[in-house]
């Protein structure tokens, strides 16, 4: 495979790049720390979970925003 062509294809990108959006709305939103106590009894557990939830998906959306900017510019 040469060097200047990545094995990612643009809609694989642009998939990881809206699931880390998506995981980062909803931890900022509190809708998964709101799940967590709807399980009930997790307390500090469930925030310590929204917390690597809401950071995997800002590193989620970094990696795949950066690599969606690479292929763009690219193109252009």
């Amino acid at each position: 495979m040469n060097h200047d062509h990545s094995s990612w294809s643009i809609f694989g990108i642009f998939l990881g790049f809206l699931t880390g959006v998506v995981w980062l709305l909803l931890a900022v939103l509190g809708i998964i720390s709101d799940f967590f106590g709807l399980l009930g009894g997790l307390g500090d557990l469930g925030h310590i979970l929204d917390i690597l939830i809401a950071l995997i998906g800002f590193l989620a959306f970094l990696l795949f925003g950066l690599c969606l900017f690479k292929k763009a510019w690219r193109k252009c």
